[in-house]
């Protein structure tokens, strides 16, 4: 064999040819990630990307290699000036998380140490059901109820209102499918229910139609004696009335529903309760706000979200189920590449008998490392800090004339609009979305906006650890400031 034979027979690898340079690198990019976080408050929230930076990603598909460290300059230069920003504390736009230190390198661990969470018999599944077990502890359900970490809230909903769909099918619905049912099933929620429950139940095969949204009271809760109506007339149309959903904190303003009457309006009318708590659920481990989640202990299902109030790195949601056994009837399969053995790695437990992935990262470190750091009464506390801060946000709303409370301030987020002296609404609309998208323009704040009872207003979900009251009097002022300039402009 020649030489040009034995260099081609060397068999390849994507270990690096040289670990001293990898440490180094990594040295650096740890270093560079410490000063991302310490000085994040120095940054802009958003800023727009510069055309050239647009451009650098309609790259071609590369074909060759490139130094580590130069494909790191890439992202250095071309992603890491340029987030989503919420881990910013004047982030308040869409419903996030704060993310984590700790909870980073978890999820740095968890890559290099590669586990496949599909079950088996190993460190990481005894740690993801560790994790699943804290969080059964945090909503007060039993030892013996069953759970699994998903990507995030709209996974875990689909998880829970499966199992309601196949325990009140009235048939083997896995075996026969949905159109073997005696009589199409209905699920109940609150007019304000997130847009995930749409799509599960239209994934579930039963179609929109299924899903009743239930007209709400003033406080934006689901109406209980609408809800009671609305079964009963579905009964006597020939529907079997199968599951209500509770939600601990609705997207749009954070109301919280009647969690205790709808429990016990499930057991008279012997419907499966599943609530989403994606984004309360964890003020049950608030010492000073538990109480408006009283109920959730009651469910048959609970979907929540450790990536929003625990603070842990994207992804991490989780699916609780009260009876483990129709948690499992709903999802294992056991083909024979996947026996259990008497013994050895195939003699843990299959998590994937939980859910719909086989593969599954290993999600589970991020949230024990955090949770171990700091100790779960501390985000109790954090929870109630940013339930406080929304509500010094509502006083100083309420205090400005030019500013206007658009909805009850419940839990951490604050709906409120900038008036405009005789304009419509929808004048008063684009006047507010001028606001918003120059707060985001300038770097101070990241708001979103939404409707609310049909009236368009600006939102701020404060679901954030760096936040502090003083970025809120700072918004207060801004919007203030841009309000005179916009309302200038459209003078002249």
């Amino acid at each position: 064999m020649d030489i040009f034979q034995e260099a081609t027979n060397v068999d390849e690898t994507l270990d690096p040819p040289d670990w001293a340079d990898v440490g180094a690198l990594s040295h650096r990019i740890l270093d560079d990630a410490i000063a991302y976080l310490e000085d994040v408050r120095d940054r802009p929230v958003w800023r727009e990307m510069p055309a050239e930076v647009r451009a650098f990603f309609g790259a071609p598909l590369p074909r060759s290699p490139a130094p580590a460290a130069d494909v790191y300059d890439n992202v250095a230069r071309n992603v890491m000036p340029y987030p989503m920003g919420n881990i910013h504390p004047r982030f308040w736009s869409w419903y996030m998380g704060s993310s984590n230190f700790t909870g980073a390198l978890g999820d740095f661990l968890a890559a290099i140490q590669g586990s496949n969470l599909g079950g088996g018999n190993h460190a990481a599944a005894l740690m993801d059901s560790q994790v699943v077990n804290w969080m059964k502890e945090m909503v007060g359900f039993p030892a013996s109820a069953s759970g699994t970490l998903v990507s995030g809230g709209s996974m875990a909903n689909i998880i829970g209102l499966t199992v309601a769909r196949n325990v009140k099918a009235g048939v083997d619905v896995r075996e026969r499918g949905v159109g073997a049912m005696p009589k199409p099933l209905r699920y109940y929620a609150s007019d304000q229910v997130h847009s995930c429950h749409r799509k599960a139940v239209e994934a579930l095969g039963l179609g929109n139609q299924a899903l009743r949204r239930i007209q709400t009271d003033a406080g934006l809760r689901i109406g209980i004696a609408a809800l009671k109506a609305a079964i009963a007339e579905d009964r006597e149309a020939g529907f079997s009335p199968a599951c209500v959903i509770g939600t601990a904190g609705t997207v749009n303003t954070g109301a919280v529903d009647d969690l205790q009457a709808l429990a016990s309006v499930a057991a008279e009318e012997d419907l499966w309760f599943h609530v989403d708590g994606c984004i309360g659920a964890l003020i049950a481990i608030a010492p000073e706000n538990r109480s408006l989640v009283a109920g959730i202990e009651q469910a048959d299902s609970i979907a929540l979200d450790p990536h929003k109030w625990l603070h842990a790195p994207f992804e991490a949601g989780c699916a609780l189920v009260r009876d483990a056994s129709q948690h499992r009837n709903t999802f294992a399969v056991t083909p024979e590449y996947l026996e259990s053995t008497p013994r050895g790695l195939a003699s843990g437990e299959w998590l994937h008998d939980y859910g719909l992935q086989t593969s599954r990262g290993f999600r589970a470190l991020k949230i024990w490392m955090a949770l171990k750091e700091h100790g779960v009464e501390k985000f109790g506390r954090l929870i109630d800090q940013n339930i406080a801060q929304a509500r010094h946000l509502t006083r100083l709303i309420e205090a400005e004339p030019a500013l206007e409370l658009m909805a009850p301030t419940t839990i951490n987020i604050v709906c409120f609009r900038h008036r405009l002296d005789g304009a419509s609404e929808e004048s008063l609309k684009g006047f507010n979305t001028e606001i918003m998208l120059r707060l985001q323009e300038e770097g101070i704040a990241a708001l979103s906006d939404t409707t609310v009872q049909g009236r368009h207003c600006l939102r701020v979900a404060i679901a954030n650890h760096r936040t502090r009251r003083g970025d809120l009097d700072l918004l207060v002022t801004e919007m203030l400031r841009l309000g005179q300039e916009i309302e200038a402009a459209i003078s002249v």
